[in-house]
């Protein structure tokens, strides 16, 4: 609700000073180009996602998503023991995991939503601490390939939209260090307060 009042507020006051300025049709033209502009980067979006979420599906399919399962296991009974007895929970969180290094941020929400369903129930209304991992998990996730980015800098020209590959590698892996480490670090003082 709050950003409905702030995008509200913010077209009011680009009106107010349009007509203030006598800039009205400046106003009008801009927000006329911003609706053609927002379409043009949507339709050219849901191509892209289109296409990488065809990949997870082929790649469910083939069985790819289970080799992927088994070989983030390992990393997921060190990180979430709890939710790795699970095989069905396992599977949601490998197969979230495996959209969000795909970049496919759009992807990966609904199996990270069954996921944490799956993972909050016996928790009685308060989030344990490997749920807060999961959202960190998939919050800072490691992006092999950007593929929204890619397609965003596309849709607006970049001849080359993956030369950004080594910065989001590094960034991702700092982010997902950095929360690691800090949910870590809260679960730690939970625990001695708790």
């Amino acid at each position: 609700m709050a950003m409905a009042y702030m995008w509200g507020g913010m077209i009011v006051i680009s009106v107010l000073f349009g007509l203030f300025n006598g800039n009205m049709e400046a106003v009008s033209n801009a927000a006329l180009n911003g609706a053609r502009s927002a379409i043009d980067l949507s339709i050219s979006m849901a191509g892209i996602l289109c296409l990488w979420s065809g990949v997870m599906e082929i790649m469910n399919v083939c069985g790819i998503s289970t080799v992927l399962a088994r070989c983030f296991r390992p990393v997921l009974r060190f990180l979430l023991p709890k939710a790795s007895q699970d095989s069905e929970t396992v599977a949601a969180v490998s197969a979230n995991i495996s959209a969000n290094l795909l970049g496919l941020g759009n992807a990966a929400t609904p199996l990270g939503i069954q996921a944490a369903r799956r993972m909050a129930r016996g928790c009685n209304g308060v989030a344990s601490n490997e749920l807060c991992l999961l959202v960190v998990l998939n919050t800072a996730s490691i992006q092999l390939l950007p593929t929204t980015i890619a397609s965003v800098r596309a849709a607006y020209g970049c001849a080359t939209p993956f030369d950004i590959l080594p910065a989001v590698w590094l960034s991702s892996i700092c982010s997902v260090t950095v929360g690691l480490l800090v949910s870590w670090l809260l679960s730690r003082r939970k625990g001695e307060h708790g």
